[in-house]
């Protein structure tokens, strides 16, 4: 352990970064693998009477993981803000591991029948107990460990470690795709990434025992036990609010470029499966680009200008860039367009995640980022896909995902203003 007057070097800085974000790597790879796969597990685990009812229940058994992230939140987050952040993240990942393997191991309908789909609700169940906590777990780590005035740069990197997984999710799908008989992933190819997942957990494991609790939490003499940050959480039910909907615009932009992309490509745009896993892979390349650089914007001219002018492009320019794919879809368009949303989303990113960890009251900094982050990811983004496929079922637009995107960015605008204005308010009071 670190004592409190040696602060850590550069290269205990980097190795932290790396130990605490490959954790969240491994929970964003099998959240991706879920949803690139949906059709396969559907067809596996979930057969129907017709396609569209045995995606809806694959995307809902998807959403249910979602609606576990807010109890994780509470739960574990108190955890992690009562023990410490190194502990509670060890923890997030046992249980992410419990349902990973699950979801590999389940025999198909065919097989076990009825057994089936409630497993592998199970393992999406404990998959979002888990994330729950372990984004805001991981966020407030980096905001924590950051080196003055970079902040906004150091907790980048959360959401820098999430692209990376889609990277290899989607080069893996791509490989697949390329040396595998469709009808053999179908039938158990699509196991393969998921095995991948459960291979490096040990590994993962190894990175996290090694890293160290932050100055920040060892620094602090009082922590709340969990029914005190229960009670805390509840009275800033405002900040809580607030802060879910300033996530609301990352979180629906995020799953509708990276999720749901390849479902749009191949079922609504009829492009290849190899193309819209192609998309979905330079998507991820440049979300990793942008992403610290919204950090480091942030950083250097504050966090409102950067969240506000990026909603506001989102708002004005979601549906006209979508209404230009659906009108001329290809390969080279469905790029153009993802890559300016990737642009919108990197940015407003990289400013909200340490705007988050400093709106959030101290003693239960991680309950309070997690529970915003997982209401909103419950809220917004777990059902973008459901909503972005109904939206186009109903209205015949295939476009129409694009007001799902901007009703989230009015949502974000809102929050935005009014958590500055509040924080304004309250540094005026103390004065």
């Amino acid at each position: 352990m670190h004592s409190s007057n040696a602060p850590m070097t550069t290269w205990a800085r980097t190795s932290a970064i790396l130990r605490v974000t490959s954790g969240n790597f491994l929970e964003q790879f099998d959240f991706f693998l879920f949803g690139f796969y949906a059709t396969y597990i559907a067809h596996t685990f979930f057969p129907a009477s017709s396609e569209f009812a045995s995606l809806m229940m694959t995307f809902a058994v998807f959403g249910a993981g979602f609606l576990m992230r807010p109890i994780g939140a509470i739960v574990l987050g108190a955890y992690i803000d009562k023990v410490g952040r190194r502990k509670g993240l060890i923890v997030t990942l046992t249980i992410m591991a419990a349902g990973t393997f699950l979801i590999v191991l389940i025999p198909s309908y065919q097989t076990i029948g009825f057994w089936a789909p409630l497993l592998v609700l199970g393992g999406r169940l404990l998959q979002g107990f888990s994330a729950g906590a372990e984004l805001g777990g991981v966020s407030v780590y980096l905001a924590e460990i950051a080196t003055p005035g970079r902040k906004g740069f150091y907790t980048s990197w959360q959401s820098g470690s999430q692209q990376v997984a889609i990277m290899v999710a989607a080069a893996m799908g791509f490989a697949l795709n390329a040396i595998m008989e469709e009808s053999a992933i179908r039938e158990w190819g699509w196991r393969l990434p998921f095995l991948f997942g459960c291979l490096i957990v040990p590994f993962i494991f190894f990175l996290r025992r090694k890293l160290e609790e932050t100055e920040e939490f060892t620094a602090r003499r009082n922590h709340l036990a969990m029914r005190d940050a229960f009670k805390t959480l509840l009275a800033n039910w405002q900040v809580v609010i607030a802060g879910m909907l300033m996530v609301a615009m990352t979180t629906t932009a995020f799953y509708l470029i990276t999720v749901y992309a390849p479902t749009f490509g191949k079922k609504v745009l009829m492009l290849s499966a190899s193309d819209s896993l192609l998309v979905t892979l330079l998507v991820a390349i440049s979300n990793f680009l942008w992403l610290p650089v919204g950090g480091a914007l942030s950083d250097r001219y504050g966090r409102k200008p950067v969240l506000v002018a990026m909603a506001l492009l989102a708002l004005i320019t979601a549906y006209p860039a979508l209404s230009l794919l659906a009108k001329a879809p290809s390969f080279s368009m469905m790029l153009t367009v993802l890559l300016w949303l990737s642009f919108l989303y990197g940015l407003y990113n990289g400013a909200m995640i340490p705007a988050l960890t400093e709106i959030m009251p101290t003693e239960v900094r991680v309950a309070g980022f997690s529970l915003a982050y997982s209401l909103a990811t419950a809220v917004f983004g777990g059902f973008t896909p459901v909503i972005s496929t109904a939206l186009i079922e109903y209205t015949g637009d295939k476009a129409s995902p694009g007001y799902w995107m901007s009703f989230a960015a009015v949502c974000a605008l809102l929050a935005t203003f009014y958590l500055y204005r509040r924080s304004a308010l309250s540094l005026q009071t103390a004065r």
